[in-house]
C-alpha cells in the first residue's frame, strides 16, 4: 500500500522533547515502512524521522503559538503533495485535515488523540460518516457518543530500543507536563509524606505550565523532591529504568498514557490513579498499583520491590510494541481500501 501520513505542526517528528502523539507517529512511519509500505510523512521541516517525506514548512510552530492559520497552511500543502502522489490510504492526526479531505476520493483514517467529551466531540461526529475514526482506548472510545469509532488501537513503543532498568535508583520518578491534570503537585506531596525521593521530569515552556510551577510545585521541591526539567531520548529512559516506580496520579481522564508504556518497557512499575485509560495499561499487582486515595497511593510507593520488573517488560512486549501497533494499523488500513474497491467495482458494474 501507498500511505499517507499527515502530522500535526506543532511539534517535529520524532519529538526532541515531550510529544507523544509525534512520538508515536515517527515510530508508526518506520513501521509500516519496515513492514513493506510506500510511506510519505508529511511534516515539518525539522522533523528527522528516516522515512520520505514532504516539508510543510521549515521548523515546527511549537505548542505555545498554536494558531489554526498555522494548520491549515500545513494541511494545504500536505495535501496538494498527497495528491499528486496519490496513495491508498490517507492518516491525518491534524484537526483540519480530515475536514478538507473530505473532497478526496481516498479513504482518510484520522486519529483523536484528546478526549471525544469535549470541543472535539463535534468535529468527529461532524466527519464519521466520512473519515474512518480511530480511538487511542476503550475508554476514551466509550465517550464518543454519536460518533461511529472504526478500531481501537492502543498506542506502541519500540521495546527493544529501550533499555532495561534496574530500578536501582532509589526513587520514584513522575514524567510528564507540568499542569493540574497530571498531577504533578500531587506526586510531589505523595513523595513528602511517604519519605520516598522523587525524580520530576516535566516539560516547562508555556505560560501556563510556568504559572503552575511557580503557584503549586516549586513550594514543594526540596526535602527528596527535585525537578531535573524535561528529559528526552536517552536520558528519560535513564531516569525511568533506574526509577523504582512511575508515580502517574492523575487528575483526568487521560485518552492514553504513553509515559506508562515507556515505564513498562523499561521494567518500571506504575503507580497511578484509575483515570481514564489507566486500567488498560496497568495490571493492578502485577505491573503496578492503581489506587485512589491518598493514604493508599502513599503505602504503594513502599510495595514497588513486591512486583517483577522483567513482568512489565514482558508485557509491554506483549502488549505496547511498535510491531503491535502498526499491524492493528494495517489491518484497518486494508480493510478501508478493500471496501473502497469493493464500492468502485459494485459502481462500474451498474454504469
Amino acid at each position: 500500500m501507498k500511505i499517507a501520513l499527515v502530522a500535526p505542526p506543532w511539534v517535529p517528528v520524532p519529538p526532541d522533547g515531550y510529544g507523544g502523539t509525534e512520538l508515536v507517529l515517527g515510530l508508526l512511519a518506520t513501521g509500516l515502512m519496515g513492514a513493506g509500505h510506500e510511506v510519505l510523512l508529511c511534516t515539518t521541516g525539522d522533523s528527522t524521522c528516516p522515512v520520505p517525506q514532504v516539508q510543510t514548512m521549515p521548523a515546527a510552530v511549537g505548542t505555545a503559538n498554536m494558531n489554526p492559520a498555522f494548520e491549515l497552511q500545513h494541511v494545504l500543502r500536505a495535501y496538494a503533495a498527497i495528491e499528486d502522489w496519490g496513495p491508498d490510504v490517507v492518516h491525518d492526526h491534524t484537526l483540519v485535515g480530515p475536514i478538507y479531505a473530505q473532497r478526496l476520493d481516498i479513504p482518510i483514517v484520522t486519529t483523536n488523540h484528546g478526549p471525544f467529551d469535549s470541543e472535539l466531540g463535534d468535529l468527529y461526529r461532524a466527519i464519521g460518516d466520512r473519515a474512518a475514526i480511530i480511538a487511542i482506548s476503550k475508554h476514551q472510545a466509550s465517550k464518543s457518543t454519536g460518533t461511529p469509532i472504526a478500531a481501537v488501537i492502543h498506542h506502541g513503543v519500540d521495546v527493544e530500543a529501550i533499555p532495561f532498568g534496574p530500578g536501582d535508583g532509589g526513587y520514584a520518578a513522575f514524567l510528564g507536563r507540568m499542569c493540574p491534570n497530571k498531577g504533578v503537585d500531587v506526586a510531589a506531596r505523595l513523595a513528602h509524606a511517604s519519605g520516598v525521593p522523587l525524580k520530576i521530569a516535566a516539560k516547562l515552556a508555556e505560560p501556563d505550565e510556568l504559572d503552575f510551577f511557580e503557584q503549586c510545585v516549586r513550594p514543594l521541591l526540596g526535602g527528596g523532591v527535585e525537578y531535573v526539567g524535561e528529559v528526552a531520548g536517552d536520558d528519560k529512559y535513564d531516569l525511568l529504568g533506574h526509577a523504582s516506580c512511575l508515580l502517574n496520579p492523575l487528575r483526568w481522564d487521560e485518552p492514553f498514557g504513553m509515559v506508562m508504556i515507556e515505564a513498562l518497557a523499561c521494567g518500571t512499575p506504575v503507580i497511578a490513579t484509575p483515570a481514564g485509560s489507566v486500567r488498560e495499561i496497568i495490571d493492578h499487582g502485577r505491573t503496578g498499583f492503581i489506587r485512589n486515595d491518598h493514604s493508599h497511593l502513599e503505602r504503594a510507593l513502599h510495595r514497588v520491590a513486591e512486583l517483577d520488573r522483567l513482568t512489565c517488560r514482558r508485557v509491554a512486549r506483549e502488549r505496547f510494541s511498535q510491531h503491535r501497533m502498526v499491524r492493528d494499523h494495517i489491518a484497518l488500513y486494508q480493510r478501508l481500501t478493500q471496501r473502497r474497491q469493493r464500492l468502485s467495482l459494485v459502481a462500474t458494474a451498474g454504469e
